[in-house]
């Protein structure tokens, strides 16, 4: 009887451990190397007081409050698990260092300050907003995430190695922006435009987790702040609009025209700006956000596959083809990464540990959905390229729906594993955050590779 108590203390406390470990994962301050380092101290701890007499469970309190009066992370997972027994142990003092805070807004306001001033430095040279919208198009990745490179190269302390990366990486994505001679109306010039944030933020994302692009726990905590960021600056730019419209309204009344102050100030050094000061926020507040985006996960969910199982079905009901013209396939597009974004939100915001239910089963549905969508589009994309053969936006639209297809495909068959009981969670997040690479390695090969091959045309 002994025997199993002692089996069952142990089971309990790993049970613990891993809570832990998954709460120190999420954080964006600790490297792996930092994790598996407490993870360690922990351990041996509990090994000591567990060989001087004590049970597991309480070896485990022990060595959580010893552990954390050196970490404050470990205050702040007492805080957010107010329901624990042991979190009584540890909040008895430590915290963040008191000015830290107040340094990081000011680093964030430097560099958001950066982008603003970098968005207006062309119009010295006769690249106005209003004159030549085109370059601003193809730029404007540069303009807001170059900065938010920076800010967060710098939070993170990135090694020289790191640095070299990212710095190529942006001298590229400027090369490519300016040196290529695209036209303003070319269609390579919209997919530059659109791809190159794409790879931009991808790179952002090497800054995010101080070069530690191997660990797929440091790549999840950039899915996760991708949409935490996302709903931020969501938020901003809405707060932003209200205060360009007091704005023109407010001078209007007083006979004074600010519609050039707001078109050529305002607005686009507030954009850029925004995208530094959102991230910030989500470093700064990120508890409070990590709790509403389940919830909005949950809601969309069940809306998008609703959606996508209507438009399967309309289109089995009249027969009839997707008009494969180039908003067209953009708007199939956007709903399909809208949909793997509510998979990999889904994703990261449950824990691995807990056994399938019902919303992993409506996710399995929005993947299948999701896959027949895609289908359904590669079938018409097919076709045109059959009639009038390769072009820039036909094939664009085929490799990004082929992306898609891969990712969603293997999904749907991990997912499928795992609601049978057949496969562990692991995989499924595993394969999501390991697929990043190939979308930056689309996103960069559109912008690098296609303008030549389809005559900068």
């Amino acid at each position: 009887m002994d025997e199993d108590r002692t089996a069952i203390g142990h089971d309990d406390v790993e049970a613990q451990i891993a809570e832990w470990l998954a709460y120190l994962h999420r954080r964006r301050e600790l490297s792996s190397a930092d994790s598996e380092e407490l993870e360690d101290h922990l351990r041996n701890r509990i090994a000591e007081l567990t060989e001087a007499g004590l049970a597991p469970g309480e070896a485990f309190l022990v060595a959580v409050k010893r552990v954390g009066s050196l970490d404050a992370l470990t205050h702040e997972f007492a805080r957010e698990h107010s329901e624990r027994l042991w979190k009584q142990l540890v909040l008895s003092g430590g915290g963040e260092e008191p000015h830290a805070g107040r340094t990081d807004l000011l680093a964030a306001l430097g560099w958001a300050l950066a982008a603003a001033v970098a968005v207006k430095v062309p119009a010295a040279f006769g690249w106005s907003l209003q004159d030549d919208p085109a370059f601003y198009a193809r730029n404007a990745g540069l303009f807001a995430l170059l900065p938010l490179l920076g800010y967060f190269a710098r939070r993170r302390r990135a090694s020289h190695a790191t640095m070299a990366v990212l710095a190529a990486l942006g001298v590229v994505g400027i090369v490519a922006a300016n040196a290529y001679p695209l036209t303003d109306d070319a269609p390579v010039t919209l997919l530059t435009s659109l791809h190159l944030p794409i790879a931009l933020w991808l790179t952002v994302g090497i800054a995010y987790v101080g070069g530690d692009w191997r660990s797929g726990s440091r790549r999840m905590d950039f899915i996760r702040f991708t949409g935490e960021w996302f709903i931020y600056y969501v938020l901003i730019a809405l707060g932003g609009g209200v205060l360009a419209a007091l704005t023109l309204g407010t001078f209007d009344a007083i006979g004074l025209r600010a519609e050039d102050f707001v078109g050529s100030w305002l607005l686009p050094c507030g954009a850029v700006g925004a995208v530094v000061v959102a991230a910030w926020l989500v470093e700064a507040k990120q508890g409070v956000i990590e709790n509403m985006a389940p919830v909005l996960t949950q809601v969309f969910t069940p809306l998008f596959v609703l959606a996508l199982l209507g438009f399967v079905g309309g289109v089995l009901w009249t027969r009839s083809t997707v008009d494969v013209e180039r908003d067209v396939l953009i708007l199939f597009d956007l709903v399909l990464v809208v949909v793997v974004g509510l998979l990999l939100y889904g994703i990261s915001a449950r824990e691995p540990a807990a056994a399938p239910g019902w919303f992993d089963r409506l996710q399995l549905l929005l993947v299948v959905a999701a896959l027949l969508t895609d289908a359904v589009v590669l079938v018409a994309v097919g076709h045109r390229i059959g009639q009038f053969g390769f072009s820039a936006n036909r094939t664009a639209a085929l490799g990004e729906n082929l992306v898609l297809l891969g990712n969603l495909a293997w999904s749907a068959w991990l997912l499928l594993g795992f609601v049978r009981t057949r496969a562990r969670f692991a995989a499924v997040e595993r394969w999501q955050t390991g697929y990043l690479v190939v979308y930056a390695a689309w996103a960069w090969a559109v912008v690098l590779v296609f303008p030549p091959v389809f005559g900068f045309s």
